[in-house]
């Protein structure tokens, strides 16, 4: 977790930036990305020169030819501010947007990068910012970055490029990715929901990592993600790389357009994403794939289809959709939630609160969370209705408890009382027991499970107001004229006590 000091250096970089005169907070963190890489490239470097010093006859990789040492952060970080602007301006970029014939996804996202910092103060204050900053340690790397990322859902209009954290970890919790998986996000935009899946196979699986064929697994071909904005790719894939994933698949693609490649049908084990839901497409411009699917112009119903083309049988997703998926009354809603139902296996529907995405959005949201079968499987469908999720459901969206008490694995446990200020944790402790006792809950609960027949009676309708009894409290009633005689009563004494005070005052 990142502490005070190391937030309060970056606030100092993000300040820099104001008041240098970049304040879009998408550029900030675009320019702070181009800079940490090349930080990284040297430090690369370095570890590369030291192994050939210890083991001469070692194969070593070095990406710095004798002409371009100049080119390398420990060098140009030692110039005054101007030599540095126009090094890195006019030679460091143009080394950087070569880089992308050495295989790397990131470095093939870097041949469009711009670098927009021309202040040649602002570049030296930020340079010296970032050299002070420790980067050795995979986690505070990955720490400092989340929370450069948060700066840009607490900026303003770009808060849709990120899911809050605690909602993606609890997606992941519930699905709980595996050594072997092989996740796609289809629309990763920062890469967060791979970043989590990343962490927790880390912390579930630690020994996985010490074997040669599963690490190489990890850094090569289990994370792969797919945006159509070159500035989202190279902010993923800097994601990605600082949470210690050294090459990961994240590419362009505009996932609704084009038809899934054959290399991609049919690959993943595990989707997790909470797709853009921009409302239509023209059919024009959509994928001939998913429309043989669903006949649809929707997004979000697209973006299903989607997920089950990429599926492999037995992969699992969580994703995020808008509520009207649910209930839709369209012949393409109710034939993609037939599908769901009848094809596939659906496991569970957690309905979130509609200040989940505040302030950018007060859509309504739930998880849908379903097995691909192709052979049905569905017997019940759990759901739960998260009413507080840790923090308050206004624009504001300020924290409900301590820090150590937020999110599906708190680090403390809650005390008695406070499950009303975050329910996370409560969700997924009961979605591992879906097939047990929570088979017996009323569905007065908070948390209930519905049979398959059910849902087919009501026409596949996944919303779970459809199910969920209220109970009605039995309020008992005085008699009208009960209430009346003590309004006369009360009146009568009302108008004595006026009498006493004129005789009073007589």
């Amino acid at each position: 977790m990142i502490t005070g000091e190391l937030k309060s250096k970056i606030d100092r970089v993000w300040d820099a930036f104001w008041s240098g005169g970049i304040s879009n907070p998408l550029e900030v963190i675009e320019q702070i990305t181009y800079l940490l890489f090349i930080k990284r490239l040297d430090e690369m470097e370095m570890r590369e020169l030291k192994k050939a010093e210890r083991f001469p006859d070692a194969q070593v990789t070095l990406r710095f030819g004798p002409d371009q040492q100049e080119l390398r952060w420990s060098r140009f970080k030692i110039l005054d501010t101007e030599t540095m602007l126009k090094t890195v301006t006019h030679k460091v970029f143009p080394y950087l947007r070569e880089l992308g014939s050495d295989g790397s996804t990131y470095s093939d996202h870097m041949r469009d990068a711009r670098f927009t910092i021309s202040n040649p103060v602002l570049l030296g204050r930020v340079v010296d910012m970032l050299d002070n900053i420790p980067m050795e340690d995979r986690d505070t790397k990955g720490d400092l970055y989340e929370y450069m990322l948060s700066k840009i859902a607490t900026a303003g209009h770009n808060g849709q490029f990120r899911t809050s954290r605690h909602i993606i970890q609890l997606m992941v919790e519930m699905t709980a990715p595996t050594p072997q998986d092989k996740i796609c996000d289809p629309a990763c935009g920062t890469a967060g929901f791979l970043v989590e899946a990343g962490e927790y196979v880390r912390r579930a699986h630690p020994d996985a990592l010490l074997d040669t064929k599963q690490r190489e697994h990890f850094h090569e071909s289990m994370f792969h993600g797919f945006d159509f904005d070159g500035t989202m790719l190279r902010i993923g894939s800097m994601n990605m790389l600082l949470h210690g994933v050294e090459s990961p698949d994240i590419r362009y693609r505009d996932s609704l357009a084009e038809n899934v490649s054959d290399e991609d049908l049919e690959k993943y084990s595990l989707i997790l994403a909470n797709p853009p839901f921009a409302g239509s497409l023209d059919y024009e411009s959509t994928s001939k794939d998913l429309q043989r699917i669903v006949k649809t112009k929707k997004t979000e119903l697209l973006f299903l289809a989607l997920f089950l083309r990429l599926l492999k049988p037995g992969g699992r997703a969580a994703v995020i959709v808008p509520d009207g998926v649910l209930f839709g009354p369209s012949k393409a809603h109710k034939e993609l939630r037939r599908m769901l139902v009848e094809d596939q296996k659906l496991d569970g529907v957690v309905k979130l609160p509609s200040g989940t995405f505040k302030p950018y959005s007060g859509v309504s949201t739930a998880i849908l969370l379903f097995t691909k079968t192709n052979s049905g499987g569905t017997d019940n469908v759990w759901f739960y209705e998260v009413t507080a999720d840790g923090w308050s459901l206004d624009d504001k969206r300020t924290s409900l408890l301590p820090i150590e008490k937020l999110g599906p694995v708190p680090d403390v446990a809650l005390a008695e009382g406070e499950h009303t200020k975050n329910n996370l944790p409560d969700a997924l402790a009961r979605w591992s027991r879906r097939d047990g006792d929570e088979l017996q809950r009323a569905r007065t609960d908070q948390s209930f499970c519905v049979p398959k027949a059910d849902i087919v009676e009501q026409g596949y309708d996944l919303s779970l107001n459809r199910y969920k009894e209220v109970v009605h409290e039995e309020i008992e009633h005085r008699l009208p004229l009960d209430i009346l005689s003590d309004l006369e009563r009360l009146e009568s004494e009302i108008q004595q006590g006026m009498s006493d005070l004129k005789a009073m005052l007589g």
